[in-house]
């Protein structure tokens, strides 16, 4: 499983609250080249001897937003009246498909893929695990990142319907393009086309208004109450804390294929809509 908006949303959440204000003394990154998207100097330039200002996510991205003392030749000589100055930079983590990013006690065991180890003033350290080395590591040493596509917890109604005017592509495809929409993936896809009563295979341009207005209002509360539960945990997913979600007790359509619907007692159906399989019921949605 890719975690997901809500998944994202809670482990940065828990970052947020175990690691703000914290100061990295120094990372060790692995020998794999594939989790690394900055050059490895770069990364270490960039974090060591930062401050953690806060942990949030950006679409699918965790960003951890950090300030650096910055003193040039020319400041130096006024240090003592006006003191370094502030910079801003970025780290930022994409997950991929089976990344984890843990506080942890020097102590504990460094398991393996683990590709990075940040150590905090604190004395803890913020590990990064990537058994399958999809997730990526980066920077952005002047505090510029931004995921493409709208936050679809702050994105308006119209703004919402006009993303699909005119889309050829079927709704479920249109959803999961995080050019239109970032952070929305297959298992919130799914669970907000069956509370809108539309089948994901429906043409993104044949949706009407009014049900453009019904899928804009079950993504925000499908992916809320994912984000008040936790997530989903299917796979390896955990929060930073090693915990488990609980929304997926809450799926009505997603990973149900041959069960009843839990509306109309109708089999669930799974179909795959460019590579993803897609899960609805035939008879709620239409």
């Amino acid at each position: 499983m890719v975690p997901e908006l809500p998944e994202v949303e809670t482990i940065a959440r828990g970052l947020a609250r175990r690691v703000s204000g914290d100061l990295i003394d120094s990372i060790w990154l692995g020998q794999k080249p594939e989790p690394l998207k900055s050059p490895a100097a770069d990364i270490a330039a960039t974090l060591e001897r930062s401050r953690i200002v806060t942990v949030r996510r950006t679409g699918k991205h965790i960003v951890f937003d950090l300030a650096r003392s910055a003193v040039s030749r020319t400041q130096s000589v006024r240090l003592r009246k006006t003191g370094p100055t502030q910079t801003t930079a970025q780290w930022i983590v994409h997950l991929g498909m089976t990344g984890r990013l843990q506080v942890c006690e020097p102590e504990a065991e460094i398991v393996k893929h683990t590709h990075a180890i940040v150590k905090l003033a604190s004395g803890r350290e913020l590990r990064f695990v990537d058994p399958r080395r999809f997730g990526r590591l980066s920077v952005a040493p002047s505090g510029d990142f931004e995921a493409r596509g709208l936050e679809p917890l702050d994105v308006d109604l119209d703004r919402f319907i006009a993303l699909f005017r005119g889309r050829k592509t079927p709704i479920k495809s249109a959803l999961l393009n995080q050019n239109l929409l970032r952070g929305v993936g297959n298992i919130y896809a799914d669970e907000s086309l069956f509370r809108s009563g539309i089948r994901p295979r429906r043409r993104a341009s044949t949706i009407t208004r009014e049900q453009a207005a019904r899928l804009f209002i079950s993504v925000r509360k499908v992916l809320q109450e994912a984000i008040k539960l936790g997530g989903s945990s299917i796979s390896d997913y955990v929060d930073a804390d090693g915990e488990e979600g609980f929304f997926q007790l809450k799926h009505r359509v997603y990973g149900r294929e041959g069960d009843p619907c839990l509306v109309c007692k109708t089999l669930i159906k799974r179909v795959v809509i460019a590579g993803r399989s897609s899960h609805y019921c035939p008879k709620c949605q239409k």
